[in-house]
């Protein structure tokens, strides 16, 4: 049976880390990784070994856009370019609006409860990383640890 929770707290935070930096290691690439709750504010932060000063801010500006948007930020740099709509979009937010792939928000129940920003590597590597912590977080929900 799956737990439900309404935002992420400390644990749940824990273990979306624990799960990114797994296999962040696994593929040799030192990840910077953010979780945020609902509304984009820090949970929990690890710079692996070797992870990059850029990424330090550039995971919490990831998690806190797929946060406070909704959506993982690769869909708005898919979108983000000059001539269509949601072009500008990225100086939104005092500039902390990210389009770097590698932020995903976490749902549950079709309700987003938080989000995870993975960066240190090519942004199929975060987007990956990041997906892997949220795989980890989700597999231990339906066990109930």
């Amino acid at each position: 049976m799956m737990q439900i929770v309404k935002r992420l707290d400390l644990q749940d935070a824990l273990t979306l880390i624990e799960g990114a930096a797994t296999k962040a290691t696994g593929i040799n690439v030192p990840m910077c990784i953010s979780v945020v709750d609902d509304g984009g504010h820090m949970i929990a932060f690890q710079r692996m070994e070797g992870g990059k000063i850029l990424s330090v801010t550039l995971s919490d500006d990831k998690a806190y856009t797929a946060a406070i948007s909704r959506k993982g930020t690769h869909e708005y740099n898919e979108r983000c370019i000059p001539g269509n709509l949601v072009f500008g979009i990225h100086t939104s937010q005092r500039g902390r609006f990210s389009l770097v792939g590698g932020g995903l928000p976490i749902f549950q129940d079709e309700q987003v409860v938080g989000a995870i920003g993975c960066s240190g590597g090519m942004p199929e590597q975060d987007i990956e990383c990041a997906q892997a912590g949220i795989d980890h977080w989700m597999a231990r929900m339906r066990v109930g640890q």
